[in-house]
């Protein structure tokens, strides 16, 4: 198939072309050319668009469904339309299925599921059996068969020796770990942010410590034991600060941070509406900032949806009892407009592409790449009828957003809106 994209700005922080206007041929994937003017032919599909921009393909590395075991919150088809519709080409998928990713079958299927979509499915293995914390699951194995890093979802390694055991097998097959940065003795029973408005409103406090005690402590294992570490969803000041400094000292530590961390501060959570319970918890305004900031100098380096769909039944009860989580696919490009610029955006969306395995090249003549299509000009109000995933609770529904995706062009596919 022939693609030829007619007046696109190329976003790509990287590249020779960065912000410049330019037709682009693509033919089986591939870019052929790049030039200031390119007729087309009847032999070619023409994408013109209001304001069209392009860059490398959108990767998110932290997406929950429900298949298999909880296709009521999301199967795995509708959530791939989904991706591809919010601009991502690549997708990490989570384990916290029924059963749980713990084996080459799980992934197999996980792969199989997804060949003939546009959207490219990676496989999160469990770091441990059934996720449980007790022993490492058959993390070769799953490798092997395609899995891209192993995360027990959600699930803080408690046992520091199983993360350093784990560290240290994988240097054997260039396997990535993931460690959720909570320390459960600090969090005990806390829902919210520990601070002024959890005492005002009479909810229990989870202190930005449980946070950075656990990662302190994973990035000593991490220095002790070597190999790759991977913190996703970071959500505090100090969090970024302690990564920094790691960083400095030539660990291999990567980091994430979730859309809604940097645009939400805790004050939403005076209405006690649930779809604001999330995990980690919405902190403060100065978390935010220092956020923001360890994403523009490269502390922090990418930014993840953290799209998990939960059933209406436990998101519509008392605060206490609802679930974690919050869809966050179709609003995350929008959220991000609004305190980023378009380079820092695609930075953002980008910036794992080559932590998790995928190629991380510039836009040029002859690269093979997944593409992402969108104008990052406009502004509109994010509503519940703008959502296409099964499950409906967003934290972020009624915030303004900047910017719409028109569409992807991956695995020889155009998919638009």
């Amino acid at each position: 198939m022939k693609i030829l994209l007619k007046a696109a700005t190329i976003v790509d922080p990287q590249g020779a072309l960065h912000l410049k206007k330019r037709d682009l041929l693509i033919e089986n994937g591939t870019i052929v050319k790049i030039a200031s003017k390119i007729e087309a032919t009847d032999k070619m599909r023409l994408v013109e668009k209001d304001n069209l921009h392009v860059s490398l393909g959108w990767m998110d590395s932290s997406v929950s469904f429900g298949e298999p075991g909880y296709e009521e919150r999301e199967t795995l088809e509708n959530g791939l339309h989904v991706a591809a519709a919010s601009g991502f080409t690549d997708i990490c998928v989570n384990p916290n299925t029924n059963p749980v990713t713990d084996t080459k079958g799980a992934v197999q299927f996980l792969k199989s599921k997804a060949t003939n979509h546009a959207v490219n499915v990676l496989p999160v293995g469990a770091m441990t059996k059934g996720a449980d914390g007790e022993d490492l699951a058959e993390l070769f194995d799953m490798q092997q068969e395609g899995a891209v890093s192993f995360y027990d979802y959600k699930s803080p390694v408690k046992n520091a020796n199983l993360l350093k055991i784990a560290l240290q097998y994988c240097q054997n097959f260039d396997g990535l770990v993931q460690s959720f940065p909570m320390d459960t003795a600090i969090a005990h029973k806390g829902m919210v942010n520990e601070g002024i408005n959890s005492t005002q409103l009479g909810l229990k406090g989870i202190p930005t410590l449980a946070e950075e005690l656990q990662i302190a402590r994973d990035l000593y294992l991490l220095e002790y034991a070597g190999g790759k570490l991977h913190i996703p969803t970071i959500s505090t000041k100090k969090s970024v600060l302690l990564i920094a400094a790691a960083k400095k000292k030539g660990l291999d530590i990567t980091c994430s941070v979730a859309a809604h961390n940097l645009i939400l501060t805790d004050d939403a959570l005076s209405s006690f509406d649930t779809r604001y319970k999330v995990m980690p918890p919405l902190r403060e305004q100065e978390d935010i900032k220092a956020l923001l900031k360890g994403l523009k100098d490269g502390t922090i380096d990418g930014v993840t949806s953290d799209h998990s769909p939960i059933d209406i039944e436990y998101k519509k009860i008392e605060f206490d009892h609802a679930q974690y989580g919050s869809i966050g696919l179709e609003s995350c490009f929008g959220a991000l407009g609004n305190v980023l610029d378009v380079s820092e955006v695609i930075r953002a969306l980008t910036g794992l592409r080559g932590r998790f395995g995928l190629e991380a090249d510039t836009i040029k003549e002859g690269a093979k790449l997944p593409l992402t299509l969108f104008n990052p000009s406009p502004e509109w109000l994010f509503e519940s009828e703008h959502i296409r995933s099964t499950s409906k609770t967003s934290a972020l529904v009624c915030q303004q957003m900047k910017g719409k995706v028109y569409g992807i062009i991956s695995k020889n596919k155009l998919k638009l809106n």
